[in-house]
């Protein structure tokens, strides 16, 4: 709620509506992240926990899948668009993002959503374009350049070379998170594989 100034006009506090989603997607997130997982996320569940009204939901999002993306997208990092500098410098600012992003709640809702691919196939869909494909894109980029810069070898797998980059750096993740220089550690690593001069 907002305050009162000394002419009696009322500040305004965070807007109501931001409030009401703030609070929608961490319920969203909390459900998501308890042992039944997606089963577990349903619109009244989440308008019960959020205190709002599933009409509230219902304005923002026309599904509990298109809830459960968002929610997924919106406690990621959105990954540093490149520079345009060299792909060392630019996959190490990308790395280092994805080594300080969020751990414990965010990595549950990812492997409930994961975990449970075979029995929510439209899900993890629509969670792959949506949120995992356009960061993806991001890490493309910056290997194409250095192909055609030549920083970076011609007969790249770029595919393999990204999922190298990620899966080192989103999967299972230690708790306590990763220790300092090590998005540093893996970048030189990787690039003493790809790259066309001696590291």
């Amino acid at each position: 709620m907002g305050t009162m100034t000394e002419t009696g006009q009322r500040q305004a506090g965070r807007p109501r509506s931001e409030r009401a989603e703030k609070a929608i997607v961490e319920a969203t997130l909390d459900l998501l992240a308890e042992e039944s997982g997606v089963a577990g996320v349903s619109i009244e569940a989440v308008a019960a926990r959020a205190g709002v009204g599933k009409t509230t939901i219902y304005r923002r999002w026309p599904s509990k899948d298109a809830l459960i993306v968002h929610a997924l997208g919106a406690v990621k990092e959105p990954l540093p668009e490149p520079s345009g500098g060299t792909a060392r410098a630019d996959l190490t600012e990308i790395a280092r993002t994805l080594a300080a992003g969020p751990v414990s709640r965010y990595s549950r809702c990812f492997w409930n959503v994961v975990g449970g691919a075979e029995k929510h196939p439209e899900l993890y869909a629509r969670y792959r374009q949506e949120v995992i494909e356009p960061r993806r894109d991001v890490v493309r980029r910056v290997l194409r350049r250095g192909i055609e810069s030549g920083e970076l070898r011609a007969d790249l797998d770029v595919e393999v070379a990204m999922a190298l980059l990620l899966g080192t750096l989103t999967a299972k993740r230690p708790q306590e998170g990763f220790p300092d220089g090590y998005a540093e550690a893996v970048v030189g690593t990787l690039l003493r594989g790809i790259g066309t001069t001696p590291q």
